[in-house]
């Protein structure tokens, strides 16, 4: 045996890169939608493991539709959306000691997405309203998460989906899929200070549309004109947003200072979500339609791989805390279960699978001392 162990051979428990074998320094937590659950995993370099399954929801007879889930800062709590409720959906905040109901607070129509400040005390949550009539005004719930409070339900457009915070604590961004624009938000006032448009929208700006079951009907609709923004991202330094076009099939990075578009970068069919690594050299965009994700190299921003997914929807992104893999979620289709897949960006490859029931959409990484 070697008694010259390297440095970080002994640190990969907490840098978050793990030898075969050894016992992960994190969790990855996915909600899944259509089974009012919320799965943890373990990833020890070579598997993953369904370490525990933790119920949510509040009607038995039907389902409370788990959106997105995420962790807090300092690692004590985790928050999920329950899209479904009476008459509105709800945020509620989970001790990770014990894996129970701190508290909820209600937010709107199927609340999707969920960012927080970097101290913990916001929770902006993105209320799309998948069903409700279009176009419309929907809301950005803020709520205060020490006392589970609602402070303000913020008018912000037709159907936010996406919502980050920067990592500076002073800046949010908001996708909205119907309208075609990112909102900047003034964390001091909750003010909406910037609108950037992303595409030509989903009609001329006067003329009025109805949906149906085939999508937007009447005349000018100008389908082919949207980025339909579903998702949005901000790089390590706070200085690019990413955000995934999940109509024009690409991945658009802008200038945070200037909300201008710096590039657009070709992706798979249905880009729909994306998340930078912690070191800020990649970026990955799941291709919804595609069954793949684009990996994109954030020096050149170029796509240098497209992956191929082990199932057809794949969601969400999570990185390991030291940048080395990355780990995606796959919606359900019909009876066979969704997936989360492994990938190693050192060898840009997919390097295992694990089915995850009842249709996992949101996933985030739980560090664990």
């Amino acid at each position: 045996m070697n008694r010259h162990v390297p440095v970080w051979v002994a640190l990969g428990v907490w840098l978050g890169g793990v030898a075969a074998g050894a016992a992960p320094g994190y969790r990855i937590l996915v909600s899944s939608e259509s089974g009012d659950i919320v799965s943890q995993l373990t990833w020890d370099g070579v598997a993953l493991k369904t370490v525990k399954v933790v119920p949510v929801g509040i009607m038995p007879a039907d389902i409370d539709g788990p959106h997105n889930v995420t962790v807090s800062p300092d690692g004590k709590y985790w928050y999920v959306t329950i899209a479904h409720g009476t008459p509105y959906g709800t945020l509620w905040k989970m001790a990770v000691d014990g894996d129970t109901l701190v508290g909820k607070a209600p937010v709107e129509m199927f609340p999707t997405t969920i960012s927080l400040t970097p101290d913990g005390e916001l929770a902006f949550v993105a209320n799309s309203d998948f069903h409700g009539d279009h176009p419309r005004m929907n809301v950005v719930s803020i709520v205060y998460t020490p006392r589970m409070i609602t402070l303000t339900n913020l008018p912000a457009c037709d159907m936010p989906h996406g919502v980050k915070v920067n990592h500076a604590g002073t800046k949010v961004y908001v996708t909205c899929m119907n309208s075609d624009e990112v909102l900047e938000i003034d964390r001091p006032s909750l003010a909406i200070t910037r609108r950037h448009r992303t595409g030509e929208g989903m009609l001329p700006q006067a003329m009025p549309m109805k949906m149906g079951h085939g999508g937007a009907q009447g005349a000018g609709a100008m389908v082919h004109d949207a980025c339909m923004p579903t998702f949005v991202s901000v790089s390590p330094d706070d200085a690019r947003l990413y955000v995934a076009c999940n109509h024009s099939d690409e991945l658009m990075v802008l200038d945070a200072r200037t909300l201008e578009l710096m590039k657009a970068i070709p992706t798979g069919h249905g880009a729909y979500n994306v998340e930078p690594s912690p070191d800020g050299k990649w970026v990955i965009a799941t291709n919804k339609k595609d069954q793949s994700v684009s990996l994109i190299d954030a020096a050149t921003l170029t796509e240098v791989a497209r992956i191929p997914t082990t199932k057809p929807f794949p969601h969400g992104v999570a990185y390991s805390p030291d940048s080395r893999y990355a780990f995606v979620s796959q919606e359900s289709k019909g009876v066979d279960p969704g997936a989360v897949n492994v990938i190693d960006l050192q060898t840009k490859t997919r390097v295992a699978s694990i089915p995850v029931p009842l249709q996992p959409t949101g996933i985030t990484i739980l560090a664990r001392p």
